[in-house]
């Protein structure tokens, strides 16, 4: 993704969520960005760019069952 990609994604995720608390980090591979909330992980966004006029973004959110029951 992209600096302007990733600020974007943020700006939106903060919005939506009502939350200043979102960050992005890039990851070594250029598909992909990992999204925190508070310092801690929340998933991983992947971009879907093949066609410049349709880009899309797709948040990835795993929740452990060992989170639920604590």
């Amino acid at each position: 993704m992209t600096p302007e990609q990733i600020v974007s994604v943020r700006n939106y995720l903060c919005n939506r969520l009502g939350t200043e608390a979102i960050t992005i980090k890039p990851r070594k591979v250029s598909d992909s960005v990992e999204v925190y909330l508070n310092d801690e992980i929340l998933g991983l966004l992947y971009v879907d760019d093949e066609d410049p006029n349709d880009v899309s973004y797709d948040l990835n959110i795993s929740i452990l069952q060992q989170d639920l029951d604590a």
